[in-house]
């Protein structure tokens, strides 16, 4: 099947439906054929920077629509959209820019301030562009400083396109479970397919207004919220964030009537006070992950439904629950027809219904999974041994086909909607000067999945203050990574292998003498 590239994509929307706006932010609405334009200008200021086909273009910016046009420019270019994690600190944020190898980075003047301490440790970087002013570049140097406003001057037409549907439109990075994040390269077809399969599989109409308060380095925001309405030709509204007091009012103020979800933001929702207008929402459908068990009540309560899918940004999404068929509590759904998706043993060898085992997943067409992991050939094939690539996680099928989400194979943790690298935050950890060794672990929380909790060996001869430790963390971690909880500790259980037991420490988990960040702030 052959389909359009994203930028060709907004070609034809800006020529059949000029006037319809695309994206909706808290700045105002952006119909297509003026996203189009500034597509275009932008594109034509970025190849005047010497930005061509195949670059990887890293980008730092929050949600609105200036990075939704930065994104588009450079596919226009056939460049390569990177979307790197606004929260991203320290040694994350460097590896991440260092694997790009590239010149030219696109940034926000508000997120400057987190490129300046690592500024000396970039070894291609040469040139930021930035947005919304300059405050804060004096710290980048010595990277030369391009304000965007001065790109607006080239109006010549960008040249023309020389890339196709397979090429690579972005990488986006996914959280790394035993190791340093990796980033997903992804194609155009990968994007639009995706949209196309979300649109049948979820009855996404030309009449939706599709919500997303998530961040748009995610696949949920770009692929799954932004190209759906690309692609029908509707709207796309974008919160800055998730905001459990402000969702709804939110939600009615763009008029959106489907809505992403994903971690604890439901439970979130559900702890508020009722009120007499919960129902009195635009709203007919909430997709995401996971489905609480309060799911029914939900629904009843603010009159919408609810669907689960199981995807990622590797894999895409290839289960779907049926729209057509009850709902089976716990299960994210049923295998749809682009995919093979089958459930294997330790030595890939398929189990029988029932049994748990590792989901693996094979497309039945081109472009339906990423295109291996960014300067990591060796992650890639890995990932994809035996001709299936396997996803890490652990399900059971039953005997009709549905598929039951049991958990990480590898070493991650899942709070509030983002997978967590347990390695990063036991890097940034162990940098402090008086931590000797540390292992990094979820534990329960009371908004569903877990918090960050750290075992830590206190270097001999030194007194560590988990306070200290923690505002040290959150100096170079991202907010959602900094743990919770702290556990001071004379040695870490090992394997005879030397490898750390975590199966112990989670069983142990949170006792009586570790120190609680959030009770630490409430007292």
């Amino acid at each position: 099947m052959l389909v359009p590239t994203l930028d060709q994509l907004l070609r034809d929307r800006a020529a059949d439906r000029p006037d319809v706006p695309w994206l909706r932010c808290r700045t105002g609405d952006l119909p297509f054929a003026e996203a189009d334009r500034l597509v275009s200008d932008l594109a034509a200021g970025l190849a005047a920077q010497g930005v061509g086909r195949g670059d990887l273009v890293p980008v730092l910016m929050p949600n609105g629509r200036d990075i939704v046009i930065v994104w588009f420019a450079l596919d226009r270019l056939g460049a390569v959209a990177t979307l790197l994690n606004t929260a991203f600190r320290g040694p994350a944020l460097t590896h991440a820019l260092n694997l790009t190898g590239a010149e030219l980075l696109v940034a926000d003047a508000s997120l400057i301030d987190s490129v300046a301490p690592v500024a000396g440790e970039l070894a291609t970087l040469r040139r930021a562009v930035v947005f919304g002013g300059d405050a804060g570049a004096a710290g980048l140097a010595p990277l030369e400083i391009v304000p965007a406003t001065g790109l607006a001057s080239h109006r010549t037409e960008p040249p023309p396109p020389s890339h196709g549907m397979t090429d690579p439109a972005m990488v986006i990075f996914t959280s790394g479970t035993t190791g340093p994040s990796k980033g997903c390269v992804l194609s155009h077809r990968y994007a639009v397919r995706q949209a196309q399969l979300m649109i049948e599989h979820f009855g996404l109409r030309a009449d939706d207004v599709l919500y997303c308060p998530f961040p748009l380095f995610h696949l949920d925001a770009t692929v799954l919220t932004v190209v759906p309405a690309l692609v029908l030709g509707t709207t796309a509204a974008i919160g800055e964030r998730f905001s459990a007091s402000g969702f709804w009012d939110e939600l009615r103020e763009f008029g959106a009537t489907v809505f992403d979800f994903m971690g604890a933001t439901l439970t979130m929702l559900h702890k508020r006070p009722p009120a007499v207008d919960d129902a009195d929402n635009p709203a007919r459908l909430g997709w995401g992950v996971p489905l609480p068990e309060f799911a029914p009540e939900f629904e009843a309560r603010f009159g919408v439904r609810l669907v689960e899918a199981y995807g990622s940004t590797d894999a895409g999404v290839p289960i779907y629950q049926p729209l057509d068929q009850p709902r089976r509590p716990g299960s994210c759904g049923r295998a749809i027809p682009s995919y093979d998706v089958r459930v294997f043993d330790e030595d890939d060898v398929e189990v029988p219904p029932g049994m748990v085992g590792e989901l693996v997943v094979r497309p039945l067409e081109p472009s339906l999974i990423a295109d291996g992991y960014y300067g990591r050939p060796e992650a890639t094939i890995e990932s994809r041994h035996n001709l299936w690539f396997h996803t890490g996680d652990l399900v059971r099928r039953d005997e009709d086909g549905w598929f039951f989400y049991i958990g990480r194979r590898t070493d991650s943790i899942r709070r509030r909607g983002e997978n967590i690298s347990a390695f990063e935050v036991e890097e940034v950890v162990k940098l402090h000067p008086h931590v000797l060794d540390a292992a990094a672990f979820g534990v329960p929380s009371e908004l569903t999945e877990d918090d960050v909790m750290v075992a830590v060996v206190p270097r001999p001869g030194t007194a560590l203050d988990p306070v200290d430790l923690i505002a040290f963390c959150r100096e170079r971690l991202a907010r959602h990574m900094v743990p919770r909880y702290v556990d001071l500790i004379d040695e870490l259980p090992r394997t005879p292998t030397e490898k750390v037991e975590k199966g112990v420490l989670r069983e142990r988990g949170v006792t009586a003498t570790s120190w609680d960040g959030e009770a630490a702030a409430r007292s």
